[in-house]
């Protein structure tokens, strides 16, 4: 490690950080989205356009921003293999169709929609979303969904929305509007917008088609049979706000949609319908998009009058099973008639302002600023910087029938998002080209990005060593019920309490004992993966199996909480000790990618570390900012230190060990597979002698790549 020190301080990593590259001229006509740039910038004194990047560069880019991960070598050389003048649209169109599309933009919506997989449905919510990108399900569509679903969080997952703030209509109005018409209205809860045009009663207005929804726990016989969104005839905001008049003096407020729709359908809204009538046609199996919610009423309604057939409805069996009948209904209907018509004008293609949110947002992830920033925050003391640009790509968003993958397809073929750098310039010409796009802002890779290219580059998503090369003994320490305690074994280990093992607080065993738990290793860079199929199928299952209502029986609080005291209780009672168990294993490291791991992460993971943010406010962004625990991580981490040992499995181990070892050729692959370039003539004579000065060839070029992973070219997008 202290040679690692060493050689990261020297020259070679200044000579690493992004060297300059040759520039290609865009062999593309220049299209309308940059015809419409060039146009708003001759108003603007924008620089000289910087050169869009070689072809080598943008595909390390694209398909950091299309599917996040650098590009393996054999997807440079089947770039490089295709014509020269179609073969950035030709693999955009293929990354468009690549299955890790899906994984990575689920990240990006995620960060915008706040999901959080610990919370309540937050797991299915999460999937939900994945699934719609997955099937290209219109954004519009999504978001209808999102707004008024009623039901079971898990068994209905786009209730995640309403439930991420616990049905409580004041935050909901704001992170709706926040969220899906990047307008910031919030501030008007309280009073009148100092800096903006929002009124407190509009805010009102727009939190009462939330009014009448309800954060619902259905209870059975100790068990909790789920968590729901519920409406109820009552709505919980009233005016004037409390505090302002007297309680009898306040009366529900009606709802009021504060934002202002187009008068007419303009061309973009008759193309959609054109579109969507013609998507109707062709549709080989009739299935509504939307159900309809009088009949789906009569057939739960029918349903449950069948499954309650005879009882005694008069009874406090009666009322448990009203109440479920009703919960059915809600899970089948989907919807809250209030909220049904607030999504209803939000998604309306009258409302252009619920695509121009989106397009600012996607704009701002792929060129690295949006045309208005912050990118939630439209207002008039907040200009758009290209408002004829934004109009077009949200008008063709809409036309295009909201296609998510259509507007990043728009957005990459452009030559805004394939511009290079401007070098050598002062900071305020530098800023006046990005703030025009004629020049690329510094991006550093998000974190799950950073994450996923080290495992790829590092050949860490399989297992790189021959089986038995990496035998570890590992002691754990736990804490078991002294019942459950294994038998003794001498051992030398002491406990960490200064006692002898053997004493009844620090015990050791060989192996992990039948009654002991399975030992887990804190880490800060591995996480859970969520299954997103396996999330969705669970969520069809429960929902096909509803409970035998014969059977339910609602629990009073009182009795709820006499049977939480005595578990807890019994917990108290139990006599535990402290237990070392001795695990031997093979520590044959394989990773799975960042972009379906639970999230948030915990605050100590390598995803949190480098920006990941905790979604539990509006208003939160990736932290782009470099910190001294980002670079410890890096220089000490376990999987920037297993990405960069060379195993005997991995394509490269054969070209340093052996009779055929080439440190030449080894030197190109690690830069190809790292940088996405063939080094310099230096920069090869600088690795060979890395890799010589070391005991062997193996941990030599372990540093070179230890070295290449800590620089910023690899973790910065060209």
């Amino acid at each position: 490690m202290i040679h690692r020190v060493h050689v990261l301080c020297g020259l070679l990593f200044t000579a690493l950080i992004s060297l300059p590259l040759p520039a290609a001229e865009n062999p593309a006509a220049e299209n309308p989205v940059d015809q419409r740039l060039n146009a708003e910038n001759q108003g603007r004194k924008a620089p000289a356009a910087a050169p869009v990047l070689d072809d080598l560069p943008f595909l390390r880019r694209v398909m950091v921003d299309l599917i996040g991960r650098i590009p393996t070598q054999a997807e440079v050389l089947e770039f490089q293999q295709l014509p020269a003048e179609t073969r950035r649209a030709l693999v955009i169109d293929k990354l468009l169709a690549d299955a890790r599309f899906s994984d990575r933009w689920t990240v990006f919506f995620a960060d915008m929609l706040r999901i959080r997989t610990g919370a309540e449905g937050g797991g299915a919510y999460l999937a939900f979303v994945h699934q719609s990108l997955e099937q290209q399900l219109p954004y519009d569509k999504m978001c209808r969904q999102l707004i008024a679903a009623n039901g079971r969080a898990n068994v209905v997952p786009e209730v995640g929305f309403v439930l991420g703030d616990d049905a409580d209509p004041m935050a909901l109005a704001g992170a709706t509007a926040q969220t899906f018409l990047g307008i910031r209205i919030a501030c008007a809860q309280c009073h009148d917008h100092p800096f903006d045009q929002w009124k407190r009663d509009q805010f009102y207005g727009l939190a009462a088609y939330f009014g009448q929804t309800r954060r619902v726990e259905r209870r059975f016989k100790m068990t909790l049979y789920g968590v729901f969104t519920q409406d109820v005839e009552q709505t919980s905001v009233l005016w004037p706000p409390e505090g302002v008049a007297p309680a009898d003096k306040r009366q529900a407020m009606k709802p009021a949609f504060p934002f202002t729709l187009d008068e007419a359908d303009g061309p973009h809204v008759e193309r959609l319908a054109v579109l969507r009538d013609e998507e109707a046609k062709s549709r080989t199996v009739a299935k509504s998009d939307e159900a309809n919610l009088d009949d789906l009423l009569d057939a739960a309604d029918a349903t449950a009058k069948k499954a309650t057939e005879g009882a005694d409805e008069d009874g406090v069996l009666g009322e448990a099973k009203s109440d479920v009948r009703g919960i059915d209904i809600l899970n089948q209907s989907g919807q809250s008639q209030r909220r049904a018509l607030l999504a209803d004008q939000i998604v309306s293609p009258r409302n252009r302002q619920f695509a121009r949110a989106l397009v600012n947002r996607v704009w701002a992830e792929l060129v690295g600023q949006g045309f208005v920033n912050p990118i939630d925050d439209f207002s008039e003391h907040n200009a758009v910087s290209h408002p004829q640009t934004l109009d077009y790509l949200a008008e063709e968003f809409i036309a295009n029938g909201y296609n998510v993958r259509q507007l990043v397809r728009m957005i990459a073929t452009t030559d805004a998002y394939q511009r290079g750098r401007l070098a050598d310039i002062d900071e305020k010409t530098r800023r006046e080209a990005e703030d025009s796009f004629v020049s690329a802002p510094v991006r550093r890779m998000t974190s799950e990005v950073l994450y996923d290219s080290i495992v790829l580059a590092g050949h860490l998503f399989e297992v790189k060593h021959e089986a038995g090369k990496n035998m570890k003994t590992q002691w754990i320490l736990q804490q078991l019920e002294k019942s459950k305690a294994g038998k003794l074994a001498p051992t030398a280990l002491a406990a960490k309490d200064g006692k002898k093992p053997g004493e009844e607080t620090a015990m050791a065993v060989d192996g992990v004992t039948s009654g002991a738990a399975k030992p887990k290793r804190y880490d800060l860079e591995s996480a859970l993966e969520v299954d997103f199929n396996a999330v969705l199928k669970a969520a069809k299952d429960d929902k096909d199996q509803e409970p035998d209502v014969e059977e339910m029986e609602m629990v009073s609080k009182e009795q709820l909480e006499a049977e939480e005291a005595m578990r807890t209780m019994r917990r108290k009672n139990a006599t535990y000790i402290d237990q070392y168990t001795r695990q031997i294993v093979d520590d044959n490291p394989k990773f799975t990618s960042s972009l379906r791991m639970a999230s948030p992460a915990d605050p100590s993971h390598f995803l949190r570390v480098f920006g990941q943010p905790p979604r539990d406010a509006l208003g939160q962004f990736r932290d782009s900012n470099a910190t001294m625990r980002q670079a410890l991580m890096m220089l000490n981490g376990r999987l920037t230190h297993e990405a960069a040992r060379v195993g005997e499995l991995e394509p490269v181990f054969a070209l340093v060990s052996g009779k055929k070892s080439n440190l030449k050729q080894a030197i190109e692959l690690v830069y190809m597979e790292l940088f996405t370039r063939a080094p310099s003539a230096a920069e090869v004579e600088e690795g060979v002698a890395i890799i010589n000065d070391n005991e062997s060839k193996l941990e030599g070029l372990a540093d070179l790549r230890w070295i290449l992973f800590n620089s910023h070219e690899f973790r910065f997008i060209p």
